[in-house]
């Protein structure tokens, strides 16, 4: 058995591939050591991983993914934190624009495109040992570009030309504002290091949950756009057709000669990477395709939320992606649907005369009538809810069809704002 995060590698599809890690076996495997033991593969044969821990001892990459505001950032610290806790090895979660509280919670300051690691006495101040190492890192637009960059430039002279050229030092902090490329492209980089035994990734929230997923196709179509070819055309070649040049003239009045040349500049070096943009994105594609990547969609049962998951859910199976779990946040409790809380609450809603009697003579001072308000308003709500829960319970039933698991994670009392809340929330999604 390797110590954690040692990491042997093996090559893959795309060259990035690494070796399932030894540290831990998967739940349902059937022995200690391999991780393909509970993996399912895309063809729907051999066993299912039936648990949560299941499912993430036996992959390499969990993408959490869908719309926002449904705690899907928090939900993939908690499985992170899980399984360095409770699984081993050296886990990573990779967010793109993490709350400060979440960065607090992990117990590090100054979360970055480096990754760093979360201290033993944050866990053992949470009360858990952890049986491996929690690391955490947040994309940095800038600082991935310029990676980028040095990464794919033919030479080092193009590399210094495009990092110094005015119009990328403007953009390079912002260029596809909702980081969908630059998130994928750190992802391929972290998993081709082999430094990790799991890298949990926090996608962009996004009106459209498919975004990242199109983004590296969408980068390399836009280098290759008719849009850039005009741009570029004058400045490439002295001969410009009649048709064209009324656009270059109207466009050299408004924006400046300086302003064109700058951009036209920007994009002929960088049209200069355009094959490595190409073959990044076809392994990039490859990766999420491969059957140790697995995505867990995240929602609440809202009306909303739950038709963005079920479309999300089901674009993942037309791009034969591997749906590894449904997680549901905010259910309400179980105890809604017990038989004898709901005959209890249906005697507060309609027979409170009695009871109301005994309050009132138990406790002085209290008026009688407002003891009967109560109990009735108390009683009518718990049959509200209960009617809610019970339609929960249905949704959950149809949208079990399509995930390996289905978590569902009630109601918490309090914010998750620590790592102790963080480990919790693990429970819940070890446990649901």
């Amino acid at each position: 058995m390797s110590p954690p995060g040692t990491g042997s590698r093996r090559s893959a599809p795309g060259g990035s591939g690494r070796a399932g890690p030894s540290r831990r076996g998967a739940a349902g495997s059937g022995g200690a050591g391999g991780r393909t033991g509970g993996v399912r593969g895309r063809d729907g044969a051999g066993p299912q991983p039936a648990t949560f821990d299941g499912l993430l001892a036996s992959r390499e990459i969990v993408v959490a993914c869908g719309p926002g505001g449904v705690g899907k950032t928090t939900t993939a610290a908690a499985a992170a934190a899980g399984a360095a806790a409770r699984l081993g090895g050296k886990v990573l979660v990779l967010t793109v624009d993490p709350a400060r509280r979440l960065a607090d919670a992990l117990g590090i300051e100054g979360i970055g495109n480096e990754a760093r690691r979360v201290p033993d006495e944050a866990f053992t101040a949470a009360g858990v040992r952890p049986r491996g190492q929690l690391w955490a890192a947040m994309l940095d637009t800038k600082q991935s570009w310029d990676a980028l960059v040095r990464r794919h430039a033919p030479d080092a002279e193009t590399c210094d030309q495009i990092l110094g050229n005015p119009l990328y030092r403007n953009i390079s902090g912002r260029f596809v504002q909702s980081h969908d490329y630059i998130a994928m492209e750190r992802l391929f980089e972290l998993h081709g290091e082999g430094d990790y035994d799991l890298i949990v990734v926090d996608t962009p929230p996004s009106r459209n949950a498919l975004d990242f997923l199109d983004a590296p196709e969408r980068m390399a179509d836009f280098f290759s756009s008719r849009l850039l070819r005009w741009l570029i055309v004058p400045y490439r070649s002295r001969l410009v057709n009649m048709a064209s040049r009324p656009f270059y003239q109207v466009a050299d009045r408004i924006l400046g000669s300086q302003f064109l040349s700058d951009i036209a500049e920007f994009f002929i070096l960088f049209q200069s990477m355009y094959d490595g943009f190409v073959q990044r994105a076809r392994a990039v594609q490859r990766l999420l395709a491969d059957r140790r990547t697995t995505f867990i969609v995240v929602s609440t049962l809202e009306a909303a939320p739950v038709r963005e998951a079920e479309a999300f859910a089901a674009e993942l199976r037309n791009r034969h992606l591997h749906l590894g779990a449904l997680v549901l946040n905010k259910v309400l409790p179980t105890y809604l649907l017990d038989e004898e809380s709901a005959r209890i609450a249906e005697r507060l809603a309609h027979d409170t005369g009695p009871i109301a009697d005994e309050v009132a003579a138990a406790v002085r001072g209290v008026d009688r009538d407002q003891v009967a308000r109560v109990l009735r308003s108390v009683g009518q709500s718990f049959g509200n809810f209960r009617v809610v829960a019970q339609r929960e319970t249905e949704q959950r039933a149809e949208l079990a069809q399509a995930p390996d698991v289905l978590v569902s994670v009630p109601y918490f009392d309090t914010d998750v704002y620590d790592l102790a809340g963080l480990l919790r929330l693990s429970g819940q999604l070890w446990d649901g």
